[in-house]
């Protein structure tokens, strides 16, 4: 007996950012000036916490517009939501983060 998506038991991956991932919370941390602003602080820390929830269940999220292989995590209450790009190697037990963007810059393209 087979399970569907969403009842799949939760697999427990691990969550590697890639070098642009990396330098795309880098580069929001400086420009929501997140040393400076506990506001921002809490929000790039919210943030960072979303990307790790990808480890419980990571095939949760839709795929993306662009891409039949990877997905997003819109992070965010309110536009402009931050989308994380990432997929998911099932049989390694993992997530690769490929990128996070800032929702008010321009719309991705495919890898």
């Amino acid at each position: 007996m087979g399970f569907s998506p969403s009842l799949k038991p939760r697999m427990a991956c691990l969550v590697n950012l890639t070098l642009r991932a990396q330098r795309d919370l880098a580069q929001l941390f400086e420009d929501h000036n997140a040393l400076n602003s506990e506001a921002a602080s809490n929000w790039y820390c919210g943030l960072k916490e979303a990307i790790l929830t990808l480890k419980g269940q990571p095939n949760r999220r839709l795929f993306t517009p662009e891409s039949d292989t990877l997905r997003h995590l819109l992070c965010g209450k309110r536009p402009p939501v931050c989308p994380v790009i990432y997929r998911v190697l099932e049989k390694q037990r993992r997530v690769e983060v490929f990128h996070i963007r800032h929702g008010a810059r321009k719309r991705f393209g495919t890898f």
